[in-house]
């Protein structure tokens, strides 16, 4: 294998980073273009094997250069079907990454990839490397696949008209689950390919949760667990419902044990708060809470600016990710907000109260009539004061509770007596198994902060002897 690229093939460089200062060159991610694709073809339209180019290879790109790329695989053969694209898809990820000095992050419209220094000093010098490594891994690992053949795209008028079509087919899958929901399955799915990035990670994958990714819905889990048995995605039997609003399932909670390494033993699948679904890395959107509004945000990874709590997507992805159930942050497939059990233990739509205006649009005919004009975007709130503001005067449904808390404040400040102050503001946090409160009541001590800004480096917890 070494004889025939100039790079090493292996596993073992999962989760390999390449760093800004050893990166040769940047594709696609979010200062860019890109996507990949993989469609299903018959037999006879393909010459295995062939690879395309189209625009600039990497013998001509400027070194610390950022350029466009598209990925677009045709396979074929005869059990290959339709419902196998996404998850074929899903694995260049995978495969991609066993590339030494190739990083791949990401699916679909969000691919990002960056190849180090070191790899263009031993040679590497074409894409079509890349591109025929990864299509002799998808030959080797899903026997399936008779015959694959690859275009890559780095011409950005290009790129723009092939992702256009390729959204369209994105679209397409995610409605297949459209009129499907838990109740009318026995077994879920779950997927394992993040965790060479976050290891305690378990993706559960319903027909009303869709993969963190957005890549994977739960008919291409039961393709994928069908034709390959041993691969990344599996069954998961329901087990007992435990909490129908939440979503919690004794099949997913011992699969979740097991898979994380006892990590953690409890998940509700449609819980923002309460035994969150952990967050692996690789999620489209990130959902945030707000105390000060006791509302919750979203952002994607299209959205460059500062939401309201002063935080940048890349900012609250790093604190989110890493496979951990997360209090105050929780990541999800965009898909997800077409969901009728979207949140649903917190309000669902209800709760929501910021997002990016081209993320709202996106999911503009699925956000409820009487909640659309209320949820803020960049354009009406730039931060918590103007957010505020905004939810006062639209009359957001979590302004009611607003009143509610001040009348606390005020029995607690006529009585001298404080209760716990839970974590980041939201209820219950105490109830999530390992997670303890950050600050302890019980001393006659209460702490009121308004307006203020609060970094943290360390937090040490000791207990008193």
């Amino acid at each position: 294998m070494a004889d025939e690229f100039p790079f090493e093939i292996s596993p073992m460089f999962e989760g390999e980073r390449v760093r800004k200062d050893d990166m040769y060159v940047e594709l696609a991610g979010p200062k860019s273009k890109g996507f990949e694709l993989v469609s299903a073809v018959d037999i006879d339209e393909m010459e295995d094997g062939k690879f395309t180019l189209i625009g600039p290879d990497i013998s001509d790109m400027e070194e610390g250069g950022r350029y466009p790329l598209a990925m677009i695989y045709r396979i074929a053969g005869e059990l290959v079907e339709p419902d196998l694209e996404a998850i074929v898809e899903r694995r260049n990820h995978d495969f991609q990454n066993y590339i030494q000095g190739v990083m791949h992050l990401n699916q679909r419209y969000d691919v990002w990839l960056r190849i180090n220094k070191d790899s263009i000093a031993k040679g590497l010098n074409s894409f079509e490397d890349i591109a025929k490594a990864t299509m002799m891994l998808f030959r080797n690992e899903l026997p399936f696949i008779e015959k694959i053949d690859a275009t890559y795209i780095t011409d950005i008028e290009k790129v723009e008209d092939e992702l256009a079509k390729a959204m369209e087919r994105y679209a397409a899958r995610d409605e297949r689950t459209r009129n499907l929901h838990d109740e009318d399955v026995d077994t879920f799915y779950g997927c394992s390919l993040c965790q060479s990035f976050a290891p305690t990670s378990v993706c559960v994958i319903t027909p009303d949760r869709i993969a963190l990714c957005g890549a994977i819905n739960w008919f291409d889990g039961r393709a994928a667990a069908k034709v390959d048995p041993e691969g990344p995605q599996f069954p998961i039997e329901k087990g007992e419902l435990l909490d129908e609003i939440g979503g919690e399932y004794s099949g997913v909670n011992e699969v979740a044990q097991k898979l994380s390494g006892d990590e953690y033993n409890r998940i509700k699948i449609h819980s923002f708060f309460e035994f969150p679904h952990t967050s692996c890395g690789c999620f489209e959107v990130v959902g945030f809470y707000m105390p000060e509004v006791d509302g919750i945000g979203w952002v994607d990874r299209d959205y460059t600016g500062m939401a309201p709590n002063g935080l940048a997507f890349s900012t609250m992805a790093g604190q989110t990710g890493g496979g951990k159930q997360v209090i105050g942050f929780l990541g999800v497939g965009i898909n997800y907000f077409r969901s009728p059990k979207f949140i649903q233990a917190d309000g669902g739509w209800n709760r929501v109260v910021w997002m990016p205006k081209f993320l709202k649009d996106k999911v503009l005919a699925d956000i409820p009539a009487d909640i659309v004009d209320k949820v803020a975007t960049e354009e009406d709130a730039q931060d918590l004061d103007t957010l505020k503001e905004f939810l006062k005067e639209k009359d957001h449904p979590v302004v009611k509770n607003w009143g509610a808390d001040e009348e606390e404040e005020e029995d607690e400040e006529s009585t001298g007596t404080s209760t716990a102050m839970p974590v980041f503001g939201m209820p219950d946090p105490a109830m999530l198994q390992n997670i303890p409160p950050m600050i302890g009541g019980g001393g006659g001590i209460k702490i009121t902060l308004k307006n203020a800004k609060v970094s943290i480096d360390k937090i040490i917890l000791s207990s008193k002897k």
